[in-house]
């Protein structure tokens, strides 16, 4: 188990599989809020879905509006248990307080990096920490 401090940006505590992208990740028109899947057409994460992950990306980029995506996702029962960034952006910081998800950045070691996808993390956005299980 790797243990790393982390800036705690909205309150709670999940944990649960890792799906990681090095690609920032907007919202408002890469991912369905309906299903959850990621419909950006390129992106790394294509056709994957973020239900039920700890989502792992350097941060967001686009509209305002990706706040409310992150919304209707919690209101569909479609969203991620967790997200972590490099470093968190106005619009997914807002997304995750409404929604209660919790979010941490500033990890003190790159997330994107050091998480590989299927990797079992737990994120503690109480105490701020991330721990990552069954290392491949």
């Amino acid at each position: 188990m790797t243990i790393l401090k982390a800036h705690i940006v909205s309150r709670g505590r999940a944990c649960g599989e890792a799906l990681v992208t090095s690609r920032p990740i907007s919202f408002l028109g890469s991912v369905d809020p309906k299903t959850g899947i990621v419909i950006e057409k390129g992106h790394e994460l294509e056709g994957k879905s973020v239900k039920g992950k700890i989502l792992v990306f350097p941060g967001g980029k686009g509209s305002t509006v990706g706040s409310y995506v992150i919304y209707q996702l919690k209101k569909n029962g479609v969203p991620p248990s967790a997200m972590i960034n490099i470093k968190a952006e106005p619009i997914v910081a807002v997304g995750a307080i409404i929604s209660n998800i919790p979010l941490v950045d500033m990890v003190e070691k790159d997330p994107v990096s050091i998480i590989k996808t299927g990797d079992k993390v737990l994120v503690d956005a109480i105490v701020g920490r991330v721990e990552i299980y069954d290392r491949r």
